[in-house]
């Protein structure tokens, strides 16, 4: 298997890192349990029941509380099953992890943790999409720093998280600039230490979202930091769940009554901006208005398509990417795809908002 990059990081060491000692040393009877969990609940393969079963319960994540207050402030608190909690999970390799535990029963994410799943054995399918079509992230850079372009990143040591959207963002900057994975030294990180790295100045370049730049550059623009911009998109943004939880009828019915909330609950935000920043960024991000503003105003309109052929298209190039540079194994990722769940979303929000 060929090095990482220059510095020459086993990959091996690279996945223990993501997912911690325990969990990557569980793989193999993890993976088992899913797929017995799957046969044992009945088929994966009916379509979804219309109507929820009574005292059926979900386990949902809402990364720093979007989901329970987007749901709130539209209105669409009327879920037809119970919520038996809102996690507070959003980075891919805790999705991952929260799935083997079986704390969490769906998540949103962005397109490439269902393919790091599948690499690492464990059974997820996807149930909901969202097409983005702008940049989420930018790419920062330390205090100091000299670099103005993606060319510039030859030789630097980047941010690089193999589980998560910004991991793919990045691998794509790299290629439509030319530069091999050996041309660079990617550093493996989750996005959770993103920041404390550029602070520290233990990398050069890191993704960052959209809402995190203002804060970022607000405290050391005046440093020499400063944003990279490009017109790379991470174009997944998505439902997804373990195949045991699919597998069971009256979670899958619950699953496919929430799609429909999680696709109003988006276009909602989408058209409240002035509301959506001050509860959501001003209220609990602790962000100015102005801060706040800016954000939005990068904000993608949500678009649902009724159709995933254009999304398996976009997830077979991530994964073919991700196979080319080492990080996972070659293979064709329509098996990620629960397509009984397909067009839910789309029917739930008008024309304007379906892909």
């Amino acid at each position: 298997m060929p090095s990482l990059s220059a510095s020459g990081i086993d990959r091996r060491l690279f996945l223990s890192s993501l997912l911690g000692a325990a969990a990557a040393a569980g793989l193999s009877g993890c993976a088992g349990s899913s797929a017995a969990d799957t046969g044992a609940k009945g088929s994966a393969t009916a379509p979804p029941a219309a109507k929820v079963p009574s005292g059926t319960s979900l386990k949902i994540s809402s990364y720093q509380g979007v989901q329970q207050l987007q749901f709130k402030l539209a209105g669409l608190t009327d879920l037809p099953f119970k919520v038996s909690s809102w996690a507070n999970i959003g980075a891919g390799p805790d999705v991952i992890n929260a799935f083997r535990s079986k704390s969490l029963d769906v998540a949103n994410n962005a397109g490439i943790p269902p393919i790091q799943a599948h690499y690492q054995g464990y059974d997820a399918k996807i149930v909901a999409i969202n097409i983005t079509r702008r940049p989420n992230y930018l790419f920062a850079t330390k205090p100091g720093s000299d670099i103005r372009s993606v060319d510039d990143f030859k030789g630097r040591k980047l941010a690089f998280s193999q589980g998560q959207a910004q991991g793919v963002v990045l691998l794509r900057a790299l290629k439509q600039a030319g530069l091999a994975y050996d041309d660079v030294d990617l550093v493996p990180l989750t996005s959770n230490q993103f920041l404390t790295a550029l602070q520290a100045g233990q990398v050069d370049i890191a993704p960052l979202a959209n809402s995190q730049s203002p804060a970022y550059l607000k405290q050391y623009g005046s440093k020499g930091a400063h944003t990279i911009p490009t017109d790379v998109v991470d174009l997944l943004s998505l439902l997804w769940a373990p195949a045991s939880v699919l597998a069971d009828r009256a979670k899958a019915a619950a699953v496919a009554a929430y799609i429909p909330r999680w696709a109003k609950g988006q276009v909602w935000a989408y058209e409240h901006p002035d509301v959506w920043n001050r509860e959501f960024y001003v209220k609990t991000q602790n962000l100015s208005l102005a801060q706040a503003e800016a954000i939005t105003e990068l904000a993608n309109k949500p678009l649902f398509p009724p159709s995933w052929d254009e999304a398996v298209k976009w997830e077979q190039e991530t994964a073919d990417l991700l196979a080319e540079g080492g990080f996972v194994k070659a293979f064709e990722v329509e098996s990620l795809f629960d397509r009984r769940f397909e067009g839910i979303a789309a029917e739930a929000v008008s024309a304007e908002y379906r892909k």
